[in-house]
Protein backbone atom coordinates (compact mmCIF):
# COMPACT_ATOMS: atom_id res chain seq x y z
CA UNK A 1 0.00 0.00 0.00
CA UNK A 2 3.04 2.56 1.07
CA UNK A 3 4.91 1.57 -1.61
CA UNK A 4 1.81 1.65 -4.29
CA UNK A 5 1.73 5.79 -2.78
CA UNK A 6 5.30 6.76 -2.83
CA UNK A 7 6.28 5.68 -6.09
CA UNK A 8 3.88 8.23 -8.01
CA UNK A 9 5.37 10.76 -5.60
CA UNK A 10 8.77 9.69 -6.18
CA UNK A 11 8.58 9.66 -10.16
CA UNK A 12 6.90 12.93 -9.92
CA UNK A 13 9.87 14.63 -7.42
CA UNK A 14 12.13 13.24 -10.52
CA UNK A 15 10.75 14.59 -12.82
CA UNK A 16 10.40 18.47 -11.15
CA UNK A 17 13.90 17.88 -10.65
CA UNK A 18 14.81 16.71 -13.78
CA UNK A 19 12.55 19.99 -15.16
CA UNK A 20 15.11 22.35 -12.90
CA UNK A 21 18.22 20.80 -13.99
CA UNK A 22 17.33 21.25 -17.77
CA UNK A 23 19.71 23.01 -20.08
CA UNK A 24 18.79 22.13 -23.21
CA UNK A 25 20.81 25.28 -24.79
CA UNK A 26 23.68 23.52 -23.78
CA UNK A 27 25.69 20.62 -25.71
CA UNK A 28 26.10 17.76 -24.03
CA UNK A 29 29.58 17.03 -21.63
CA UNK A 30 31.59 14.02 -20.11
CA UNK A 31 31.75 13.37 -16.43
CA UNK A 32 34.67 10.80 -15.45
CA UNK A 33 34.15 8.47 -13.04
CA UNK A 34 37.14 5.79 -11.18
CA UNK A 35 36.97 3.08 -13.30
CA UNK A 36 38.85 0.12 -12.85
CA UNK A 37 40.82 -2.82 -14.13
CA UNK A 38 39.91 -6.94 -14.84
CA UNK A 39 42.60 -9.44 -16.01
CA UNK A 40 41.42 -8.16 -20.04
CA UNK A 41 40.62 -4.76 -20.15
CA UNK A 42 40.02 -1.40 -18.21
CA UNK A 43 36.86 -0.88 -17.23
CA UNK A 44 36.11 3.45 -18.20
CA UNK A 45 32.94 4.54 -16.24
CA UNK A 46 31.09 7.81 -16.65
CA UNK A 47 28.07 10.05 -17.78
CA UNK A 48 26.68 12.36 -20.48
CA UNK A 49 24.96 15.22 -18.92
CA UNK A 50 24.13 18.58 -20.32
CA UNK A 51 25.91 20.64 -18.30
CA UNK A 52 28.57 20.34 -14.80
CA UNK A 53 27.07 22.39 -12.18
CA UNK A 54 30.33 23.49 -10.01
CA UNK A 55 30.85 25.21 -7.15
CA UNK A 56 33.87 25.98 -5.24
CA UNK A 57 33.25 25.47 -0.90
CA UNK A 58 34.36 28.11 1.26
CA UNK A 59 34.93 27.42 4.90
CA UNK A 60 33.07 30.17 5.79
CA UNK A 61 29.98 29.62 3.93
CA UNK A 62 26.51 28.93 5.71
CA UNK A 63 25.08 25.44 5.97
CA UNK A 64 22.21 27.76 3.83
CA UNK A 65 24.88 27.82 0.87
CA UNK A 66 26.02 23.71 1.61
CA UNK A 67 22.35 22.65 1.76
CA UNK A 68 21.88 24.93 -2.27
CA UNK A 69 25.43 23.94 -3.65
CA UNK A 70 24.91 19.94 -2.02
CA UNK A 71 21.09 20.52 -3.73
CA UNK A 72 22.55 21.23 -7.17
CA UNK A 73 24.82 18.01 -7.49
CA UNK A 74 21.21 16.71 -8.06
CA UNK A 75 19.71 18.86 -10.84
CA UNK A 76 21.71 16.57 -13.28
CA UNK A 77 20.06 16.81 -17.01
CA UNK A 78 21.07 13.23 -18.23
CA UNK A 79 21.76 12.88 -22.22
CA UNK A 80 21.29 9.22 -24.03
CA UNK A 81 22.07 7.76 -26.88
CA UNK A 82 25.47 9.85 -27.44
CA UNK A 83 28.32 7.89 -29.04
CA UNK A 84 31.18 8.13 -26.50
CA UNK A 85 34.95 6.93 -27.96
CA UNK A 86 38.25 6.53 -26.20
CA UNK A 87 41.08 3.85 -26.05
CA UNK A 88 39.98 1.99 -29.24
CA UNK A 89 36.58 1.55 -27.81
CA UNK A 90 33.38 3.41 -28.71
CA UNK A 91 30.11 2.92 -25.66
CA UNK A 92 26.48 5.01 -25.94
CA UNK A 93 24.90 6.87 -23.07
CA UNK A 94 22.03 4.75 -21.60
CA UNK A 95 18.56 6.67 -20.68
CA UNK A 96 20.67 8.23 -17.20
CA UNK A 97 23.49 8.98 -19.74
CA UNK A 98 25.48 6.59 -18.31
CA UNK A 99 28.32 5.33 -20.44
CA UNK A 100 31.04 2.22 -19.65
CA UNK A 101 34.31 1.70 -22.39
CA UNK A 102 36.28 -1.61 -21.86
CA UNK A 103 39.54 -1.00 -23.40
CA UNK A 104 42.91 -2.41 -23.93
CA UNK A 105 45.34 -2.26 -21.12
CA UNK A 106 47.71 -1.20 -23.43
CA UNK A 107 45.46 2.23 -23.82
CA UNK A 108 46.82 3.80 -21.00
CA UNK A 109 49.70 5.95 -20.79
CA UNK A 110 51.23 5.00 -17.43
CA UNK A 111 54.13 6.40 -15.58
CA UNK A 112 56.22 4.14 -14.51
CA UNK A 113 55.25 2.92 -10.93
CA UNK A 114 51.99 4.72 -11.22
CA UNK A 115 48.75 3.01 -9.50
CA UNK A 116 46.51 4.62 -11.56
CA UNK A 117 46.29 6.48 -15.92
CA UNK A 118 44.12 8.15 -17.31
CA UNK A 119 42.49 7.48 -21.03
CA UNK A 120 41.49 10.04 -23.10
CA UNK A 121 37.36 9.37 -23.74
CA UNK A 122 35.82 11.90 -25.93
CA UNK A 123 31.82 12.46 -27.61
CA UNK A 124 32.25 11.38 -31.08
CA UNK A 125 32.89 14.21 -33.47
CA UNK A 126 33.78 16.75 -30.50
CA UNK A 127 37.11 16.62 -29.42
CA UNK A 128 36.56 19.98 -27.57
CA UNK A 129 34.71 17.72 -25.25
CA UNK A 130 37.93 15.25 -24.47
CA UNK A 131 39.11 14.55 -20.78
CA UNK A 132 40.95 11.67 -19.01
CA UNK A 133 39.19 9.11 -17.63
CA UNK A 134 40.84 7.96 -14.47
CA UNK A 135 41.40 4.09 -13.75
CA UNK A 136 43.05 2.08 -11.43
CA UNK A 137 45.40 -0.31 -12.80
CA UNK A 138 45.82 -3.84 -12.37
CA UNK A 139 47.30 -4.77 -8.95
CA UNK A 140 50.76 -5.85 -9.38
CA UNK A 141 52.67 -7.09 -6.56
CA UNK A 142 49.33 -6.81 -4.27
CA UNK A 143 48.75 -9.00 -1.93
CA UNK A 144 44.57 -8.32 -1.19
CA UNK A 145 42.11 -5.87 -1.60
CA UNK A 146 39.76 -4.18 0.40
CA UNK A 147 35.94 -3.57 0.20
CA UNK A 148 34.48 -0.83 2.36
CA UNK A 149 31.39 0.85 2.67
CA UNK A 150 31.72 4.77 3.38
CA UNK A 151 28.59 6.29 5.17
CA UNK A 152 29.17 5.49 8.75
CA UNK A 153 32.27 3.95 7.79
CA UNK A 154 34.51 5.66 6.26
CA UNK A 155 32.67 9.39 6.83
CA UNK A 156 30.18 10.41 9.48
CA UNK A 157 26.67 10.38 8.06
CA UNK A 158 24.21 9.19 10.93
CA UNK A 159 22.75 6.51 7.99
CA UNK A 160 21.50 4.36 10.46
CA UNK A 161 18.78 7.88 10.40
CA UNK A 162 17.24 8.71 7.57
CA UNK A 163 16.51 12.16 8.92
CA UNK A 164 19.93 12.29 10.17
CA UNK A 165 21.49 11.49 6.82
CA UNK A 166 19.79 14.08 4.45
CA UNK A 167 20.82 16.55 6.98
CA UNK A 168 24.40 15.63 7.25
CA UNK A 169 24.55 15.39 3.59
CA UNK A 170 22.96 18.42 2.37
CA UNK A 171 24.28 20.77 5.14
CA UNK A 172 27.65 19.72 4.80
CA UNK A 173 30.59 20.70 2.49
CA UNK A 174 34.54 19.56 1.46
CA UNK A 175 35.62 20.98 4.79
CA UNK A 176 32.73 19.80 7.17
CA UNK A 177 32.01 16.59 6.55
CA UNK A 178 33.96 14.42 9.30
CA UNK A 179 36.26 11.68 7.70
CA UNK A 180 37.04 9.18 10.72
CA UNK A 181 40.59 9.18 11.84
CA UNK A 182 40.66 5.66 12.57
CA UNK A 183 39.36 4.23 9.44
CA UNK A 184 42.46 6.21 7.66
CA UNK A 185 44.44 4.12 9.62
CA UNK A 186 43.32 1.15 8.93
CA UNK A 187 42.66 1.97 5.44
CA UNK A 188 46.48 2.86 5.22
CA UNK A 189 47.39 -0.02 6.63
CA UNK A 190 45.50 -2.40 4.59
CA UNK A 191 46.07 -0.56 1.08
CA UNK A 192 50.16 -0.42 2.22
CA UNK A 193 51.06 3.24 0.50
CA UNK A 194 48.88 2.12 -2.94
CA UNK A 195 50.55 -1.33 -3.18
CA UNK A 196 46.98 -3.27 -2.20
CA UNK A 197 43.81 -1.31 -4.39
CA UNK A 198 40.72 -0.25 -2.53
CA UNK A 199 37.45 -0.13 -3.75
CA UNK A 200 34.54 1.64 -2.03
CA UNK A 201 30.99 0.27 -2.23
CA UNK A 202 28.17 3.00 -1.32
CA UNK A 203 24.16 3.05 -1.83
CA UNK A 204 25.29 7.05 -2.37
CA UNK A 205 24.45 8.53 -6.15
CA UNK A 206 26.72 8.85 -8.60
CA UNK A 207 25.96 12.26 -8.22
CA UNK A 208 28.35 12.25 -4.82
CA UNK A 209 31.10 10.52 -6.95
CA UNK A 210 33.00 13.75 -7.45
CA UNK A 211 32.83 14.98 -3.81
CA UNK A 212 33.65 12.27 -2.17
CA UNK A 213 36.42 11.40 -4.68
CA UNK A 214 37.40 15.35 -3.49
CA UNK A 215 36.92 14.16 0.43
CA UNK A 216 39.33 11.64 0.25
CA UNK A 217 41.89 13.30 -1.60
CA UNK A 218 41.39 16.17 0.98
CA UNK A 219 41.76 13.84 3.85
CA UNK A 220 44.39 11.59 2.90
CA UNK A 221 42.32 8.60 2.27
CA UNK A 222 43.44 6.11 -0.24
CA UNK A 223 41.95 6.80 -3.34
CA UNK A 224 39.69 3.89 -4.93
CA UNK A 225 37.29 2.74 -7.38
CA UNK A 226 33.61 3.58 -6.36
CA UNK A 227 30.55 1.68 -6.81
CA UNK A 228 27.76 3.84 -6.02
CA UNK A 229 23.80 3.74 -7.05
CA UNK A 230 21.45 5.24 -9.48
CA UNK A 231 18.20 6.94 -7.89
CA UNK A 232 16.53 6.60 -10.84
CA UNK A 233 12.96 6.06 -10.27
CA UNK A 234 11.46 2.24 -11.28
CA UNK A 235 8.76 0.19 -11.15
CA UNK A 236 11.11 -1.69 -8.33
CA UNK A 237 12.09 1.67 -5.92
CA UNK A 238 14.22 3.79 -6.23
CA UNK A 239 17.26 2.26 -8.24
CA UNK A 240 18.34 -1.06 -6.70
CA UNK A 241 17.77 -1.73 -3.23
CA UNK A 242 20.51 -1.51 -0.94
CA UNK A 243 21.94 -5.07 -0.27
CA UNK A 244 21.21 -6.05 -3.74
CA UNK A 245 23.72 -3.21 -5.39
CA UNK A 246 26.38 -3.81 -2.52
CA UNK A 247 26.22 -7.39 -2.97
CA UNK A 248 26.41 -6.99 -7.04
CA UNK A 249 29.55 -4.64 -6.43
CA UNK A 250 31.15 -7.19 -4.38
CA UNK A 251 30.61 -9.82 -7.04
CA UNK A 252 31.57 -7.48 -9.53
CA UNK A 253 35.12 -6.43 -7.57
CA UNK A 254 36.23 -10.21 -6.85
CA UNK A 255 35.77 -11.66 -10.17
CA UNK A 256 38.07 -8.41 -11.27
CA UNK A 257 40.68 -9.61 -9.14
CA UNK A 258 40.87 -13.19 -9.03
CA UNK A 259 43.62 -14.45 -6.80
CA UNK A 260 43.11 -11.65 -4.26
CA UNK A 261 41.40 -12.18 -0.80
CA UNK A 262 39.56 -9.14 0.69
CA UNK A 263 39.11 -7.78 3.36
CA UNK A 264 35.78 -5.99 4.07
CA UNK A 265 34.91 -2.64 5.88
CA UNK A 266 31.89 -1.87 6.91
CA UNK A 267 29.10 -0.55 9.76
CA UNK A 268 26.09 -1.84 11.38
CA UNK A 269 23.83 0.64 10.59
CA UNK A 270 23.06 -0.28 7.26
CA UNK A 271 23.45 -3.95 7.52
CA UNK A 272 26.05 -4.87 5.99
CA UNK A 273 27.00 -7.21 8.31
CA UNK A 274 24.12 -9.40 6.48
CA UNK A 275 25.55 -8.43 3.24
CA UNK A 276 29.12 -9.33 3.80
CA UNK A 277 27.78 -12.87 5.71
CA UNK A 278 26.20 -13.92 2.53
CA UNK A 279 29.44 -12.17 0.14
CA UNK A 280 31.31 -14.69 2.30
CA UNK A 281 29.22 -17.63 1.79
CA UNK A 282 29.01 -16.51 -2.28
CA UNK A 283 33.14 -16.26 -2.26
CA UNK A 284 34.19 -19.19 0.38
CA UNK A 285 38.10 -18.75 0.87
CA UNK A 286 38.05 -15.00 -0.75
CA UNK A 287 36.99 -13.01 2.30
CA UNK A 288 40.09 -12.58 4.65
CA UNK A 289 38.52 -10.68 7.41
CA UNK A 290 35.59 -8.00 8.07
CA UNK A 291 35.70 -5.02 10.01
CA UNK A 292 32.00 -3.50 11.39
CA UNK A 293 32.08 0.19 13.25
CA UNK A 294 28.57 -0.34 15.19
CA UNK A 295 27.42 3.80 15.31
CA UNK A 296 24.27 4.39 17.89
CA UNK A 297 22.72 2.80 18.98
CA UNK A 298 24.85 0.23 17.75
CA UNK A 299 24.31 -3.60 16.71
CA UNK A 300 21.37 -5.33 17.27
CA UNK A 301 20.43 -8.85 17.96
CA UNK A 302 20.04 -9.87 13.93
CA UNK A 303 23.53 -7.64 13.76
CA UNK A 304 24.87 -10.35 16.29
CA UNK A 305 23.85 -13.32 14.62
CA UNK A 306 25.28 -12.18 11.91
CA UNK A 307 28.16 -11.50 12.87
CA UNK A 308 28.22 -14.83 14.46
CA UNK A 309 27.74 -16.30 11.25
CA UNK A 310 30.69 -14.59 9.84
CA UNK A 311 33.18 -16.21 12.76
CA UNK A 312 31.54 -19.66 11.62
CA UNK A 313 32.45 -19.41 8.33
CA UNK A 314 36.29 -19.03 9.29
CA UNK A 315 36.36 -15.47 8.72
CA UNK A 316 37.51 -12.93 11.68
CA UNK A 317 35.23 -10.39 12.31
CA UNK A 318 36.15 -6.64 14.73
CA UNK A 319 33.23 -5.47 15.62
CA UNK A 320 33.21 -2.29 17.75
CA UNK A 321 32.72 1.79 18.16
CA UNK A 322 35.95 2.29 15.76
CA UNK A 323 38.40 0.00 13.64
CA UNK A 324 41.62 0.54 16.23
CA UNK A 325 41.48 -3.05 17.08
CA UNK A 326 40.83 -4.87 14.01
CA UNK A 327 44.48 -5.36 12.92
CA UNK A 328 45.19 -7.38 15.96
CA UNK A 329 41.72 -9.12 16.03
CA UNK A 330 42.58 -10.45 12.05
CA UNK A 331 46.61 -11.36 13.47
CA UNK A 332 47.31 -9.26 10.86
CA UNK A 333 50.76 -9.14 9.97
CA UNK A 334 51.77 -7.29 6.62
CA UNK A 335 55.01 -5.85 6.25
CA UNK A 336 55.13 -2.08 5.16
CA UNK A 337 58.39 -1.91 3.30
Amino acid sequence: MLRSIALPIARRIERLLERLGDRSDDTPVLEAYCGYSTPDALILRGRVLSHLREAEPDPRQSRWVNLRQMASLFLTDEVAGVSVRGGGARGVSDAEGYVTLAVDPHAADVAAGSAWAGVPVRIEGRPDTEIAFPVRLPASGARHIVISDIDDTMIETGAHSLARNLWTTFTGSLFTREVHGDAIRLMRRLTNGGRNPVFYVSSSPWNLHRFLDSLFVRNGVPRGPMFLRDLSITSEGVGASHGSHKGAAIDTILAANPGLTAYLMGDTGQRDAFIYRDAIHRHPDRIAGVALREPAPGAGADDAAAIAAIEAAGVPCWHGSDFDGALAHWAFDEDLT
